[in-house]
């Protein structure tokens, strides 16, 4: 890559032989096929391009961007979503289209992260916002409109942030984050409970995943070089 590169590597992604896609800090995607001899740009539009050509579409919070994004997400339809840095506003891509859409955050609360339950980020967004908020995408979104309507959840986090969800194969949604909270929902998010295991940890819990057949392996990884393992039959 040139040392031009427009902002700092984020992720790549593998996509098969000799195939792959890295994405970086100010949004720029780049796509090669024979195994990165030579890339492909896959954005045609600044972010910041772009939230001047559609400032007057009423996104709010687009004064406030900051030069960069966090929390980029790929789905398995190679969509992106990506959360301003400030968490005022967020952004979704589609391939094919020639720049990132911005969207509305629908609550008083900053943005903290965003993420993707299954392969399609049209139906299984989630978003948490500051002092523990959690919501879920309303059926099937539409990327190509500056509102996506979300559904709130009842977790009571005690104002910590939440840094991380995700969903087993049985369907329990799982979410972590600051002072070592842990929380499990078994209806889809309606309803939430609290999982003590990691409360006597100093740490800050930043991602949890699970592998394996019907997903038996699980990890949690924390601050402070915490790693809580899953239990299944706890």
């Amino acid at each position: 890559f040139s040392s031009q590169l427009p902002g700092d590597f984020l992720a790549v992604t593998a996509l098969g032989e000799s195939e792959a896609e890295v994405i970086t800090s100010v949004g720029a995607i780049y796509r090669t096929s024979n195994g990165g001899k030579n890339w492909k740009a896959q954005v045609l539009e600044t972010i910041d391009a772009t939230l001047n050509r559609v400032s007057s579409s009423g996104v709010s919070g687009a004064s406030y961007y900051s030069g960069t994004i966090n929390s980029v997400v790929r789905d398995s339809q190679g969509q992106y979503i990506g959360v301003n840095a400030r968490g005022n506003f967020y952004l979704t891509f589609k391939p094919g289209s020639d720049a990132w859409m911005p969207h509305n955050r629908k609550t008083i609360r900053r943005i903290v992260t965003m993420g993707v339950l299954g392969d399609d980020l049209t139906n299984s967004m989630w978003m948490t916002t500051r002092a523990g908020g959690v919501a879920f995408v309303k059926g099937d979104a539409n990327l190509e409109t500056p509102e996506i309507d979300f559904t709130d959840t009842n977790i009571n986090s005690g104002g910590y942030g939440l840094l991380d969800v995700t969903r087993r194969a049985n369907g329990d949604i799982w979410s972590v984050g600051g002072g070592g909270k842990i929380f499990l929902s078994r209806n889809g998010g309606k309803s939430w409970i609290t999982d003590n295991s990691g409360d006597n940890q100093p740490a800050n819990f930043y991602k949890i995943k699970f592998f394996g057949d019907n997903d038996q392996t699980g990890f949690i990884l924390g601050s402070a070089g915490v790693l809580m393992k899953f239990q299944p039959n706890a």
